[in-house]
């Protein structure tokens, strides 16, 4: 029996027994045996105390406990956040005992919970609100399940839980079949050892020598005067004591009148006798426990034999090889199955083995607290000891004969100090009455609170719906808008009434709608929400674009951004801060999306791993380089800073000619074209640069992510003065167009549209302003871990998503327009990354790198081609100008 609570007794039984719990839907009462688990702090309840599974448990960490003055007699009620048990006790005094325990055991947890020592007897719970209870005799504890139940036919049968009643009925089958498995051929019980009739040996004076050992004493008839109680056997497999004093007092009695000579003769002959047969009884009591084990390894073997003769027979049952063999197989995969099981419960005890030595290490530092507070304790008891007998010192001091006025001061002030001792007494029983009022309120306050703050956040749900629904609406109005403005067969008067219409959406009415975030014209990253469109017909468009992208974001923020948060910090809990493993979840998570709180930490492990050679090698290569670019000019510094103020002029953070930004981007490609003179600066680095500085918020780690694109994403040549690798990847984006998108190709074909004269700036600076930032990147962190794979995968999905609308247009010219600006239309981010990863499959790498070696291959002959046709252009232009010189000088030859 554990120790009780403090203030209660320690002999208290363990808490549970039968209570009426009110369920079903007809709110009817059902009998339940109710037992508290002290680990889990949890109330678990059965349908009979002989159930292995429970019906249910209550969770009281978080549960309060209520007492309904106007219910029936014995009802309360206990409350968690999921639901309210009501519950009835058969007496209000069982009732109170129950609530009092309760409460006692949910305090006890908690503070078991706050402190690891469980040694510690200083967890006093508060004021009792109710006087200490003892626990009814037979109504708590393991003795309340002897106490027949009051049962009613079909009532306490739960018929939400058949599987829960199928298993408990399960293991009481199991427990009879038990008890008849105890009467078995394999079950052996010692005999019961019943004392040889010592009459008869008494009575027989001419064979006084004792049995011999292979004798068993259970073959000796019985006693015929022993009454029932002496036939038993012993429990223990003991003899006891008291059965042979009344066999020997019974001998004794019957011989008194035969055998009065030889009394005490026999009498020591029979203890003698009584004492062999002791030892021979525990000598065979012995035996009969080693035959026990025998049987039981016999059986053992037997279950082993029975297995493999019926594996044997299915295998021998089977008549072709084939079967024979997929039935080796199985039974080779179920080991194989096993020894994995194996190892993750080897793992999983490795990884409690550690927790409890982590527990261990806590559970050390705080004994070394208590320790010391222990000590402070004693200290200022050491202390108060003190000052208490100075106080009694002073207070026992004899007055002095010569001085009654000072023993009249003392008195009076003795009565004064009594007098404010008893005020402060009052005061203290006043504070605590205000005290358990106060905590009264603070719990109502607590509910308040905790009930208002859960209807705060289903409104804000619900008002973001809302909100979500009326952007849609106008999104459709609007676009009703430009459709009827596209139409031309409209009357004069329509047309103006359209017309006015817009103007007035243009105006600034709907401006609420057209940003994300009230007040806020940019994202966090700096880029702006709603493009500017330089032909005025536009502005209607980015005003149903920024509407689309407010209704997906606010319908997508509960169900998808929380969720995938959740996940990512999962998946980054206990990994360091500068790298971790690349793995395939990590690739699932990539593909779905960084959240923004991470994507500055995945993006520098990203770039780390790609370039974590060159950063090993060269620890202070930036430095190094900045330091150089200081010093030394560069050929490329012209172009830098003319290239400078043309870099995302849309974001508000290099918008300024005098934005440190800006300094910050012209000393990284500096450093760069030091870095890799092969490139020196090509147009495009800018917006490279410029976008991995607003993510990763350092000049060397944006340093390093433009090194890491440049040199070891992007194909080699793709930065060159020629750029021969960007175009052979235009020819294999044509390629798989065709096969992807043959309808678009086609169209494409018809009409004479090059779609690399689009799609050429795209690859080349990886979507950099041709994309919203909340599509950008999404896009990027999947570049950074796959490669260029992804611009392929994100260019065809582009395509896809305006295929439609793209195939109604049929003017050359009207589709080149089209294709400037259709990029910053897209407003469904988590659409157009289904298209690329899953609509676009297959989309092998290997095939990809065979398109960019053939289609390179070809595109050098090409060059080679033209370089050597413009050798023969300029010989032969030499040669014709030596000729006319000839001719010339010929001429005047003549004249002369």
């Amino acid at each position: 029996m554990q120790p009780g609570p403090a203030g209660f007794p320690s002999g208290e039984p363990k808490l549970c027994g039968f209570l009426m719990k009110q369920g079903g839907p007809l709110r009817a009462w059902k009998q339940r045996w109710f037992t508290y688990e002290e680990k889990k702090n949890q109330l678990f309840y059965y349908r009979t105390p002989n159930d292995v599974m429970p019906l249910g448990w209550v969770e009281l960490s978080g549960a309060t406990f209520t007492y309904p003055l106007k219910s029936e007699p014995g009802t309360f009620q206990i409350k968690t956040p999921e639901r309210t048990f009501i519950l009835k006790a058969v007496t209000e005094e069982l009732m109170l005992y129950w609530l009092q325990q309760l409460q006692v055991k949910r305090w006890q947890h908690r503070m078991m919970s706050m402190c690891s020592d469980p040694t510690n007897n200083n967890n006093n719970t508060a004021d009792d609100f109710l006087p200490v209870l003892k626990s009814p005799i037979g109504l708590v504890g393991e003795g309340a399940a002897s106490v027949p139940m009051t049962r009613i036919p079909l009532a306490n049968v739960s018929l939400k839980h058949p599987l829960i009643e199928i298993q408990n009925s399960v293991h009481c089958l199991r427990k009879r079949s038990s008890q008849d498995w105890s009467q078995s051929v394999f079950h052996v019980e010692a005999p019961p050892w019943i004392p040889p009739n010592i009459a008869d040996t008494v009575n027989t004076p001419t064979s006084p020598t004792l049995s011999t050992p292979s004798e068993s004493p259970s073959l000796s008839p019985p006693l015929p005067l022993l009454n029932a109680a002496d036939q038993a056997p012993p429990t223990d497999g003991r003899e006891s004591p008291s059965l042979f004093e009344s066999c020997s007092r019974r001998v004794k009695a019957r011989s008194a009148s035969t055998l009065p000579v030889r009394r005490r003769d026999m009498a020591s002959q029979s203890s003698d006798r009584i004492g062999r047969l002791q030892q021979e009884k525990e000598m065979l009591m012995e035996e009969v426990k080693a035959q026990k084990e025998l049987v039981w390894i016999l059986h053992k073997a037997l279950e082993a034999s029975q297995l493999e003769k019926r594996t044997c027979a299915e295998f021998l049952a089977e008549e072709d090889e084939q079967e024979r063999l997929e039935l080796l197989r199985h039974r080779e995969r179920q080991a194989a199955d096993l020894r994995g099981r194996l190892d993750e419960a080897k793992m999983e005890v490795e990884v409690v083995k550690k927790s409890l030595a982590e527990k261990a290490m806590q559970v050390a530092e705080l004994q070394h607290n208590n320790r010391m507070l222990k000590e402070k304790n004693n200290a200022k008891q050491e202390v108060i000891i003190k000052l208490s007998d100075q106080v009694t010192a002073c207070l026992s001091e004899p007055r002095r004969p010569d001085s009654s006025s000072a023993g009249r001061i003392n008195s009076q002030t003795l009565r004064q100090l009594r007098q404010e001792n008893n005020n402060l007494k009052d005061d203290i029983e006043a504070y605590k009455t205000q005290n358990k009022f106060l905590n009264s309120e603070i719990y109502q306050l607590t509910k308040l609170w905790r009930k208002s703050s859960e209807q705060e956040k289903t409104l804000m749900v619900k008002c973001a719906f809302l909100e979500a629904t009326n952007c849609q609406v106008e999104s459709r109005y609007l676009g009703v808008l430009r459709r009827l403005q596209e139409i031309k067969s409209l009357h004069p008067a329509q047309r103006e009434a359209v017309q006015k219409m817009i103007e007035d959406a243009l105006k600034g009415e709907l401006k609420r709608v057209t940003k994300l975030s009230v007040h806020r014209d940019h994202d966090e990253y700096g880029f702006k929400i709603i493009p500017d469109y330089e032909v005025e017909d536009m502005k209607l468009l980015a005003k149903i674009q920024a509407l689309e992208i407010r209704s997906h974001n606010l319908l997508h923020q509960e169900c998808l951004e929380h969720p995938l948060l959740s996940r990512w910090a999962q998946y980054l809990a206990g990994r360091s801060n500068d790298d971790f493993i690349i793995t395939p979840e990590l690739k699932i998570l990539v593909r779905e999306g960084v959240p923004r709180e991470y994507r500055q930490r995945v993006w520098r492990c990203l770039v780390r791993a790609r370039t974590l050679t060159s950063q090993e090698r060269h620890p202070q290569r930036y430095q190094q380089l900045c330091e150089k670019s200081r010093t030394a000019p560069n050929p490329a510094s012209r172009q830098v800073q003319l290239d400078l103020h043309r870099t995302l002029t849309t974001n508000q953070h290099f918008s300024s000619p005098s934005s440190p930004a800006l300094q910050q981007l012209r000393r990284i490609l500096l450093a760069f074209s030091w870095h890799n003179p092969a490139i020196g600066y090509c147009q495009g680095l800018n917006r490279l640069a410029a976008l991995a500085l607003l993510v990763l918020q350092s000049e060397e780690d944006a340093f390093w992510c433009l090194v890491a694109v440049v040199e070891a994403i992007m194909p080699q040549d793709y930065y060159t003065k020629n750029l021969v690798a960007s175009q052979a990847d235009q020819r294999v984006l044509k390629d798989f167009m065709a096969e992807k998108l043959p309808r678009l190709a086609s169209h494409f074909e018809d009409h004479n549209i090059d779609v690399s004269l689009v799609t050429f700036n795209w690859f080349l600076v990886v979507f950099v302003e041709s994309l919203p930032s909340d599509i950008l990147m999404p896009l990027w962190d999947a570049f950074l871990y796959e490669g260029t794979k992804v611009i392929f995968r994100y260019t065809l999905a582009l395509f896809k998503y305006k295929e439609d609308d793209i195939l109604k247009i049929h003017d050359s010219v009207e589709i080149y327009q089209y294709l400037r600006f259709f990029t910053k239309t897209v407003s469904n981010a988590r659409k157009l990354t289904s298209i690329a990863f899953n609509d676009m499959n297959p989309f092998p790498s290997r095939l990809l790198r065979n398109q960019r070696v053939l289609h390179l291959e070809r595109l050098q002959a090409e060059l080679r081609e033209l370089e050597e046709q413009h050798k023969e252009f300029i010989t032969e232009s030499v040669v014709r100008k030596d000729k006319e010189l000839d001719v010339m000088v010929s001429e005047d030859d003549e004249d002369l």
